[in-house]
């Protein structure tokens, strides 16, 4: 009998484990259906973290456009009719929130404590530094950084004429990363460097080896996310917060001129609400992967999809020029470099589509919110799915939007004018079943978790196209190679990265 409460003790806690795990739960009525996987707790995360496209694809041709998964330890339902994505979009806070799920996230990749205040602290800034008058200021320090570090080389003795041979993704990435660094975190002083070619040389040097380190951690990014880093993977992830922190202080930003207000006034409000400084340095580096960790990579797609379309590359050529003549400069040895404001860049809606359509093709997103208590999503079509409190809703947009032929026909191929109308003007109406789809193309995600940064990311993109087409020659070095595939353990990560680079070769014009 002395065994017997061992016994029961054993038996309870094998019980409550298995329910810990999800061994127990059961599809109730009118919830979605439910597909656990065959591994405990796991379910389906394997398969998900190799190919999600793939895998949700399999599941939609299985369970329909709404089915819960689980996935590590979580329930996620996802809703995959774009008729019905307003439902969840529009749904209160107080039912389906974003800052619970982002919380966990930025803990367990960055290390930084997320507060409570931080998205109403970063929609502020954002509102009032990467829109209207505030984009202004930042299109100007982004064109003035671009400048530095591409243009750096003119007018001085090297043959300007010579062919420079590069990996496209990487030289895309490095350009449009470093200068957005530089015009987000600040310069450093003439003053104190000894002279403005010094210190625009010591913006370059300190840009560079920023990234050089930044790539290391973008690409250990996806298994960090997922938690399946080797040993050695979470050491040298470790090594890398620690030279983030350190390069992205609040001792090294306040020493800087030209220091975006976006970056400072956020700064100077977690400084207000008592946050210690190692936890602020933290901050400025989440900041910076949210600003600059998916830009260079659209950066890259888009110059290589216009290359592959030489009809697309002469359209948008012939735009800038004219936006360029039409501003009164002219762009010519020994003469001012150009002056690209954001007026100009309002100039360019053959641009803008071809912009739009890269993101369409290159940009995965995955929106996901917390369910914060028992609730009922209706669909567009009249239908009614329950979901419980602790769960988690999903929307993927690549498959029910960006590639759905119904809603873009002939969904894998570059169109470089599928955004505009035959008037020139943008296209915003696309529909799907004969009912008008609102959210047609949602690279930037949607409602409360929209990125904040998008005005500012879109411009940085053009400015780079821009500077490309005005001040070089470019060519690919191999132009019937196929376009490579894409790194699927990046689906849901936003801007998709390419499987292997792609070289090309470039010179200044002038």
């Amino acid at each position: 009998m002395a065994l017997l409460p061992i016994f029961l003790g054993f038996l309870a806690a094998l019980i409550g484990g298995l329910y810990l795990l999800g061994v127990f739960r059961q599809r109730r009525p009118g919830e979605p259906p439910l597909d656990k996987g065959l591994i405990p707790w796991l379910g389906h995360v394997l398969e998900f973290r190799r190919n999600t496209l793939k895998f949700l694809e399999r599941m939609i041709k299985k369970h329909g456009n709404v089915f819960t998964i689980q996935l590590g330890g979580f329930y996620i339902t996802f809703f995959q009719d774009p008729l019905s994505f307003g439902a969840l979009v529009k749904e209160s806070r107080e039912k389906l929130d974003f800052n619970e799920f982002a919380m966990h996230l930025v803990q367990k990749v960055f290390g930084y404590k997320a507060d409570k205040a931080d998205h109403s602290i970063l929609q502020n800034s954002s509102n009032k530094h990467l829109k209207g008058d505030g984009l202004e200021v930042m299109t100007q320090s982004m064109m003035s950084n671009l400048q530095n570090l591409m243009l750096n080389t003119m007018g001085s003795s090297t043959d300007e004429k010579t062919w420079v041979e590069d990996g496209l993704f990487m030289y895309s990435y490095n350009i449009v990363f470093r200068a957005g660094y530089l015009s987000l975190y600040g310069n450093w002083p003439h003053k104190s460097e000894g002279g403005e070619e010094k210190a625009k040389a010591k913006d370059r040097a300190e840009s560079e080896a920023l990234f050089y380190e930044f790539r290391k951690y973008d690409q250990l990014f996806p298994n960090l996310a997922y938690g399946v880093l080797t040993p050695s993977g979470r050491m040298e992830v470790g090594r890398l917060l620690g030279y983030f922190w350190n390069t992205l202080s609040v001792q090294k930003l306040k020493i800087k001129d030209n220091i975006s207000r976006w970056v400072w006034d956020m700064q100077q409000a977690k400084e207000e609400v008592g946050e210690s400084e190692s936890m602020i340095d933290r901050y400025l580096f989440v900041l910076l992967w949210a600003s600059q960790g998916n830009t260079g990579p659209s950066a890259f797609w888009l110059l290589l999809l216009l290359m592959k379309h030489p009809e697309a590359l002469a359209a948008v050529k012939e735009e800038v020029d004219k936006v360029v003549k039409e501003s009164g400069q002219e762009v010519k040895r020994g003469g001012p470099l150009l002056d690209l404001t954001r007026d100009m860049l309002m100039k360019t809606p053959i641009l803008d589509s071809a912009v739009e359509e890269t993101l369409r093709l290159t940009a995965a997103p995955l929106l996901t919110r917390a369910v914060l208590q028992d609730m009922t999503i209706k669909m567009a079509d009249g239908s009614e799915y329950s979901v419980r409190k602790g769960d988690r809703v999903a929307l993927f947009p690549y498959i029910s939007v960006h590639i759905d032929p119904e809603i873009h026909a002939d969904p894998q191929s570059f169109k470089y004018n599928r955004f505009l109308n035959p008037d020139g003007t943008k296209k915003t109406d696309f529909y799907k079943g004969g009912k008008k789809v609102k959210y047609y193309n949602m690279p930037w995600g949607a409602g409360v978790s929209m990125c904040p940064g998008r005005f500012f990311a879109t411009n940085e993109l053009k400015q780079f196209v821009f500077l490309m087409l005005v001040y070089f020659e470019f060519e690919l070095k191999n132009p019937d190679e196929e376009i490579p595939e894409i790194d699927f353990r990046r689906w849901g990560f936003g801007s998709m990265q390419p499987q292997k680079d792609v070289q090309f070769r470039y010179r200044l014009r002038l």
